[in-house]
């Protein structure tokens, strides 16, 4: 057993710090159009638009921790929105990060996601993917946030453990693809519910209030970091 387990750790060192190959181009492209698929239309974006609130409150979440805050949890709910509750106090630099923090997650989580692909680590991809996902089922304070990141999480484990190279790079690149164009969408439809006089506590909203700047400004921060983020990160994934 003991022998079992010095050769078995060691493969799989090498398996998650090692390089796999690209995928075909046509797979690429594949991938890219069925994250439009999901994206677009309205029926699929409404379900696929959780795992983007998942990476939403994760963003926040893991600022508050990084600028120091205490992370007291995180609720996921069924309308795709989500909640994510931490102490300190509620001004300065720590806060206006967290609060900034939601909408450019899935971006900037895309394009980190096309920079590990572009460098072969499809393997290193899905297992920092699944690791992100167990740390925050720990603060998940709901029934339906928890199944909803378990879920996720356990798609994460199967595509690793139980499918091939081929299968693997496939999806790696779907998920990158969906946070790179699904990040996009939501600060549509945040600037589009701000129009008709809704989502009064927004993010961005918050963040005018913390910075005493518009909260357009912020809209188009986000914006800009999504936009920016599908470009790079496009590039990087199909290899231009």
């Amino acid at each position: 057993m003991d022998s079992l387990a010095a050769t078995a750790l060691p493969d799989l060192w090498d398996r998650l710090i090692g390089t796999q190959s690209d995928p075909d181009l046509w797979v690429v492209l594949a991938t890219m159009v069925a994250a439009l698929a999901v994206v677009v239309p309205h029926t699929l974006w409404r379900i696929a638009r959780n795992a983007i609130t998942i990476a939403h409150e994760g963003g926040h979440g893991l600022v508050a921790l990084l600028t120091g805050r205490q992370l007291t949890g995180i609720r996921l709910h069924s309308d795709t929105s989500g909640l994510t509750v931490s102490r300190g106090k509620p001004y300065g630099l720590g806060m206006i990060l967290t609060a900034a923090a939601g909408y450019t997650a899935p971006p900037l989580l895309g394009l980190g996601g096309a920079a590990l692909l572009a460098a072969g680590r499809i393997t290193l991809l899905l297992w920092v993917a699944t690791a992100l996902l167990v740390a925050m089922l720990v603060m998940i304070r709901n029934a339906y946030g928890a199944l909803t990141v378990l879920l996720t999480g356990g798609t994460f484990v199967l595509v690793s453990w139980l499918t091939g190279p081929q299968v693997q790079a496939a999806f790696a690149y779907a998920v990158v693809w969906f946070l790179l164009l699904g990040g996009v969408r939501p600060a549509f439809e945040l600037q589009a519910k701000r129009s008709r006089g809704g989502a009064g506590d927004s993010d961005a909203d918050q963040l005018a209030r913390l910075t005493h700047a518009p909260a357009a400004l912020w809209l188009f921060l986000f914006h800009a970091v999504s936009l920016c983020s599908l470009m790079g990160g496009g590039r990087w994934l199909l290899g231009l």
